[in-house]
């Protein structure tokens, strides 16, 4: 019995890529922007190899270390997007050659009138935004008129903020089920996200019931094969929104990164045969996009302080991968968007030997690994780093 562990660290990326332009991005560094904050303490991923990894760049006050114990990389994103769908599903052996549809003026008229069609509901906003910044900006004129306020961002989103007193998130949820019907074609965004909120004028915050509604992965991955071979395949956070169940046996949804934590030590815990997929979601929707360097420093300390925990859990026959599907700087002030950027990869086990394999051609040499560790032949896109 195999078990193999893959945390994303959601937008912890480790530099630009060097297309990184073409998708509006600057000088951007997810892991040099954190490293200049005192609240970045990691020892244990500084062991693990994390500063070794080709082509990190960090703040000069840290000793990047001589020696790791795990197998590094540094990953490149072949697909032509720097989103959560796209990078989750290279990760899990699917390469999108095409971005998917993103709105940077807003969605077409006919998309709209057949969302209030059949929600009966009007839309407000209508605009790329800051998702804290539309609650405060239309949450009184939606509470006084039930209209929703529907907004996108630089990725491919559709999403649908309501105050809980006025939709209630059940409501929500099926007026997202509703976009995603419609959202379909060239119009297929990546996802349909609820986002509902409480509290009154001047003083909106939004809930954790967050929930995303992702368009169904036009083919194959790592999942569907695991699923095909009789193995577990175990999502914990948002995986099963990111693939839309589409290969997955079990999953649980987490209120964030203390929650997720604490469900991957309980499966650490547990006897199954296959994957268990992990997303942390803090440092993107928590400090990424809020642009809060010191928040994210500290989420990375946070689970720096568990990972001994992780890793005493680990058996003879299990594997830990730490990844992430993209960047998301915190320090960067032209957008509040994600940033394209190569990603970590940190393999560790007690059958893994530590090497470090410098820049691979693609997220999908993680699918590749997680197959050729558990015995699965079945080839996808990119190459185990076994």
């Amino acid at each position: 019995m195999s078990r193999f562990f893959i945390i994303v660290l959601d937008s912890f990326g480790i530099g630009q890529m060097p297309d990184a332009e073409k998708f509006g991005d600057f000088d951007v560094n997810t892991i040099g922007a954190v490293s200049k904050s005192d609240k970045l303490i990691v020892p244990n991923l500084k062991e693990l190899g994390l500063f070794q990894i080709e082509g990190v760049k960090v703040s000069e006050k840290i000793d990047p270390g001589r020696t790791h114990t795990a197998r590094i990389a540094r990953m490149t994103e072949k697909s032509a997007g720097k989103d959560t769908t796209i990078g989750h599903w290279e990760i899990a052996g699917l390469v999108s050659p095409k971005p998917l549809p993103t709105y940077p003026g807003g969605f077409p008229k006919e998309i709209l009138d057949e969302f209030s069609k059949q929600t009966g509901r009007g839309v407000l906003c209508n605009k790329p935004y800051s998702g804290t910044q539309v609650i405060n900006d239309f949450g009184d004129e939606h509470i006084k008129t039930g209209d929703l306020i529907v907004y996108t961002s630089a990725d491919s989103v559709f999403q649908i903020a309501a105050h809980e007193d006025v939709v209630p998130c059940e409501t929500l949820y099926e007026y997202c089920r509703i976009a995603r019907r419609i959202l379909t074609g060239e119009h297929g965004v990546g996802r349909v996200i609820a986002r509902p909120f409480i509290g009154e004028s001047g003083n909106y915050t939004r809930t954790p019931r967050r929930h995303d509604f992702s368009l169904l992965p036009p083919g194959n991955t790592m999942l569907d094969v695991l699923k095909a071979g009789g193995r577990d395949v175990i999502a914990v956070g948002k995986i099963n929104d990111i693939f839309a169940g589409k290969g997955i046996t079990e999953y649980v949804y987490t209120s964030g990164n203390a929650e997720g934590i604490e469900r991957t030590l309980e499966y650490l815990d547990k006897d199954f045969d296959g994957l268990c997929f992990i997303n942390l979601v803090d440092y993107d929707m928590l400090y990424g996009h809020r642009r809060d360097v010191e928040g994210y420093a500290a989420a990375l300390s946070y689970f720096d302080e568990k990972l001994p925990a992780i890793l005493g859990k680990l058996r003879r026959d299990d594997a830990l991968l730490l990844t992430a599907d993209h960047g998301c700087d915190p320090s960067y002030t032209r957008t509040t968007d994600h940033t394209r950027e190569y990603t970590p990869m940190i393999l560790f086990g007690e059958k893994i030997k530590p090497e470090n394999l410098g820049t691979r051609k693609t997220f999908a040499d993680i699918a590749a690994t997680a197959l050729d560790f558990l015995g699965l032949d079945e080839r996808l896109a990119g190459e185990s780093m076994l």
